[in-house]
């Protein structure tokens, strides 16, 4: 006799069969998962933050703004979605099409990639 590794209850129907109901699998895999998914849920939400701050920021597609603005709304230099270098050798960190290059005197152009 099969035991649900949920519950620990009989397990009827298929051979292959691994939990008792479809709650009892929900309510296992989604233990198993919880720490992965606090810490995709946690850097999707920096990673939504930072993506707002800085199209509110960048109404035009390209400006430049001070890194005190950007701290000021709760942006996070931590958290972007890819790397552009430029053949001059200039690099943009973008969180998807929102774009920022780190200029002189901390000031950041902000860019909007179409």
């Amino acid at each position: 006799m099969k035991k649900c590794p949920e519950c620990e209850n009989k397990i009827i129907g298929r051979t292959d069969k691994k939990f008792c109901s479809d709650g009892c699998r929900n309510t296992h895999n989604n233990r198993m998962n919880k720490d992965h998914k606090n810490l995709i849920r946690n850097t999707n939400n920096r990673l939504r933050k930072n993506w707002r701050i800085l199209e509110q920021l960048n109404p035009q597609k390209k400006t430049k703004k001070s890194r005190s603005q950007l701290i000021l709304l709760g942006f996070d230099f931590n958290y972007f979605t890819s790397i552009y270098t430029t053949k001059a050798g200039n690099t943009y960190y973008f969180v998807y099409d929102q774009g920022y290059l780190s200029l002189e005197n901390d000031f950041f152009a902000l860019v909007k990639r179409d």
